[in-house]
């Protein structure tokens, strides 16, 4: 004989549910909401009044729609849930995660859940994670891009539907890079001038957090922040500073396309929290690079130094062996560096050797090497060059760019340079042949000028 609630208990029956802290949801079998505890409102920010009698689908996340529709019909078909977790948007837009214990009444055609909201738990958790994912990456990226591209994969799974920009800011020049994810370019940077008034560079150069709305037209820079007295729009704008000690290296952007959605103090801690490790590696990975790249060039000049050189000489002979094809080697100094050198002092000696640095690079491609091998001695390597006309139309245009006028603090100068030149498999087969002829070459050359 089954025992049926007293009266009195039966009355009192909603009063307790309502003094549980986990809010109990009542659901019919079409998904409409029959009844909810008071809790909720602690938790998704609606009263009891304002859901009941609304469809549950409408306080889901988007993103986890379709695998609570799957979990809700396995609760009707008679497998109760006690660890199913997923998402919905609290009445101010931010997102809660809850876990849910639930089963399915027959006899009353009603599913009846509890709901514990586990965001605070998840926020731990992934603060965790991310420090170690940004540790993990910065260790595994072999360049500050690959950095970027590790840091974008882990914002990616704390903030789903969002879009990240990172910007770092050239303070000397007043200039932003970003790397350039428009098209997932492996390697691509994207570099332009810092936008004044927008809310991007108020983050750089206030060093503090901004929620701001985002803007319709240029993805990344927001507008109308919330420090404003009336927001004129929603706070689906977030940037934080990247600062490493003292000093403002970028910021870190995140932005949703939702126009509900509205990032909270929560969210911004947490972005704040990952944009400090991120400065930190980003740092750390800057040091690295600077110091792989002293140790490869010349520090007046910036070009390839003697050892990097031979690296690339050596690849570039191995791949013309295997393809059959051809390659140049030029080497070039100054005629009369050493008169100028000593009338005029090192400075102007140091400023000479990098304007022609800068015109070598400007008068070759991508593909060829300019390297300096000390003093004013220059070699270039010049890929794919197979025959005598193409090598004398490339030496034409690196004598032309030279014979055009130095300025030297205030004074016009002319300086000419002597070139020597070896053709591979021509003139020699390896790398220390094709140096010692063109080496060879030059000095004939000088002699006779």
């Amino acid at each position: 004989m089954t025992k049926t609630m007293p009266a009195e208990l039966e009355a009192l029956y909603p009063k307790l549910v309502n003094l549980l802290l986990d809010p109990v949801f009542v659901v019919d079998e079409h998904g409409t909401i029959v009844f909810i505890s008071e809790a909720c409102e602690q938790m998704l920010g609606y009263t009891a009044s304002e859901m009941t009698g609304t469809p549950m689908l409408n306080y889901i996340h988007p993103g986890d729609l379709d695998r609570t529709l799957a979990a809700a019909s396995r609760v009707i078909s008679g497998q109760p849930h006690t660890d199913f977790e997923n998402r919905y948007l609290h009445k101010d837009g931010s997102v809660v995660h809850i876990l849910w214990s639930a089963r399915w009444s027959e006899d009353d055609r009603l599913r009846i859940a509890v709901a514990r909201d586990v965001t605070a738990l998840r926020r731990a958790n992934q603060t965790r994670d991310a420090l170690y994912r940004v540790s993990e990456a910065a260790h595994r990226a072999d360049s500050l891009r690959a950095l970027c591209d590790g840091v974008r994969q882990v914002i990616g799974e704390i903030f789903p539907q969002d879009k990240l920009y990172l910007a770092f800011q050239d303070k000397a020049r007043g200039l932003i890079s970003a790397p350039d994810w428009s098209d997932d370019e492996p390697s691509g940077w994207v570099e332009g001038p810092m936008q004044a008034g927008t809310v991007l560079a108020d983050v750089i150069q206030s060093g503090q957090a901004v929620r701001a709305s985002r803007h319709p037209e240029h993805p990344g820079l927001g507008v109308n922040p919330l420090n404003l007295p009336t927001p004129p729009g929603p706070a689906n704008w977030l940037g934080v500073p990247l600062i490493s000690k003292d000093a403002v290296l970028g910021a870190l952007v995140i932005e949703s396309h939702s126009e509900g959605a509205r990032y909270q103090q929560t969210d911004q801690e947490l972005l704040q929290f990952v944009a400090t490790q991120v400065a930190t590696a980003v740092e750390r990975k800057r040091a690295e690079e600077n110091l792989r790249f002293m140790a490869h060039h010349d520090p007046l000049t910036g070009l390839t130094n003697r050892s990097l050189f031979y690296d690339r000489l050596e690849t570039a002979l191995r791949a013309a062996s295997r393809a059959e094809g051809g390659l140049a080697l030029l080497y070039l100094d100054l005629n009369d560096f050493k008169k100028i050198n000593d009338a005029r002092g090192h400075e102007a000696g140091d400023q000479l050797l990098t304007e022609m640095a800068h015109r070598l690079e400007g008068c070759t491609r991508e593909t060829d090497t300019v390297a300096r091998m000390g003093g004013d001695e220059f070699t270039v390597l010049l890929a794919d060059i197979c025959d005598h006309a193409s090598l004398g139309t490339a030496v034409a245009r690196i004598r032309e760019m030279m014979a055009l006028p130095f300025v030297l603090g205030g004074e016009t100068f002319h300086v000419s340079c002597s070139i020597g030149a070896a053709l591979y498999p021509e003139d020699g087969e390896s790398a220390g042949q094709l140096v010692r002829t063109a080496d060879a070459r030059m000095y004939l050359n000088k002699r006779g000028n």
